[in-house]
């Protein structure tokens, strides 16, 4: 393996983390303190403008996937190869599951660490829709701003907002997680695993479609914009 390749998996380690802790750590301290209708916006603003952040910050070194389902949708349009895939997706679980460790160590007694569990009346196939809409739109924004370059200077803020915007809808309902590593890091730390097979099968599949989509009908009518 390449040096390039391990700094940039390091980054992607880095990054993942970062989204984790404050995403994840944001959740768990708000669970404490209710109402629901103010925990969802400053979810969504503790994703959203981190994400903005570590893709200023990391995506001249990695790209800042920082999202397997993101590294997948890449993956599918042939814009990476499958040894820097699998090298980012290690990256990627593993510093959501560091991140969820830290929080537990941080938040000792907390019952909740952040995991995306599904709301009452949710059940897992209509989270995994839900999950997989959402990680399509997220994942159309990276292509669009940031892959095809369409967004120029505001793909960063064109993405962190993407997302934010879908923790607005699907927080209440999912956790709009969008991401395997945030699902799967807070989940095995916690031990709730509830519906993950859903979740992980709606975030990958949202991704792989969104990969199709965007290489398939809008790569070239992008290119002529």
């Amino acid at each position: 393996m390449d040096n390039r390749l391990v700094r940039d998996g390091i980054a992607e380690l880095i990054g993942t983390f970062m989204l984790v802790f404050v995403g994840a750590g944001a959740v768990t301290i708000l669970n404490q303190n209710p109402p629901a209708a103010v925990n969802v916006v400053v979810a969504a603003l503790a994703h959203g403008l981190m994400l903005a952040a570590i893709v200023s910050i990391y995506g001249h070194i990695s790209g800042a996937h920082v999202n397997p389902a993101i590294t997948l949708a890449l993956l599918v349009g042939r814009q990476i190869d499958v040894t820097r895939a699998v090298v980012y997706w290690v990256a990627q679980f593993a510093g959501g599951i560091i991140a969820a460790l830290v929080l537990r160590f941080i938040f000792p007694a907390a019952a909740n660490l952040g995991q995306t569990v599904t709301a009452p009346g949710i059940s897992g196939v209509q989270a995994m829709i839900i999950e997989a809409i959402l990680t399509f739109f997220l994942a159309s924004a990276v292509y669009q701003a940031a892959v095809y370059g369409k967004a120029g200077n505001v793909a960063a803020l064109a993405i962190g907002f993407t997302l934010a915007a879908s923790i607005l809808f699907g927080g209440p309902l999912t956790g709009a997680s969008l991401n395997p590593a945030r699902t799967l890091g807070p989940g095995l730390v916690s031990g709730d695993l509830r519906d993950v097979v859903f979740y992980l099968i709606g975030i990958f599949g949202g991704g792989a479609i969104a990969g199709v989509v965007h290489t398939l009908l809008f790569k070239n009518e992008a290119s002529k914009m």
